[in-house]
């Protein structure tokens, strides 16, 4: 298994960046593909995107595409989401996970690791 440990959120004006962070333990973390969720009040949890095992390969949600990057350091276990121009509606509760068979898809059940998530909240 492996452990999961989100950082990097707090609060950013409309049209700011941040980048989250979520450091992996445990097995090895190369073994994994990775994916960002979001999950914001009275929604359900819902895909950004997600990278390959060696990063190789990266995909995203319509809604983020082209102002999210989604990149990896497998030398420091860590997986990483740079938000660039963040809109209000990209409020939420940001989650990582891990998908041992390698799955990139948009289905949570997908994934079966979960950190405990890092707010995100942009005020306009």
């Amino acid at each position: 298994q492996v452990q999961l440990v989100e950082s990097g959120g707090g609060l950013v004006q409309a049209g700011g960046s941040l980048r989250l962070s979520c450091a992996a333990s445990g097995r090895r973390f190369s073994d994994y593909a990775m994916a960002w969720f979001r999950q914001a009040p009275g929604k359900e949890r819902e895909f950004v995107g997600a990278i390959t095992w060696t990063g190789g390969s990266t995909y995203y949600a319509d809604s983020v595409k082209g102002r999210f990057t989604i990149s990896r350091d497998n030398a420091k276990n860590t997986v990483y989401l740079q938000m660039n121009s963040l809109k209000p509606e990209d409020t939420a509760v940001y989650y990582c996970a891990a998908s041992i068979k390698g799955y990139t898809g948009d289905y949570v059940s997908g994934y079966g690791n979960w950190g405990q998530g890092t707010q995100v909240t942009v005020s306009s």
